[in-house]
């Protein structure tokens, strides 16, 4: 029965803390552009180029392939 003593404190110091970390994304407009976030993980950052395309995959002439 002495557990509650600490608990219920602890709680609602637990509380607080949780009501200010909302308070403070909220002003720093950590909520404000929710649809750009979402989108941007299926968008792709560039476009491959030519030159690093090329770099990539060996010459199969140089192989000496016929």
């Amino acid at each position: 029965m002495n557990i509650i003593f600490v608990l219920i404190p602890l709680s609602l110091m637990l509380l607080g803390l949780a009501v200010w970390a909302f308070f403070w994304a909220v002003r720093s407009r950590q909520f404000e552009n929710l649809e750009v976030e979402a989108w941007r993980i299926l968008m792709d950052d560039e476009a491959p180029s030519r030159e690093r395309s090329a770099k990539a995959r060996p010459d199969t002439e140089d192989r000496g392939q016929p």
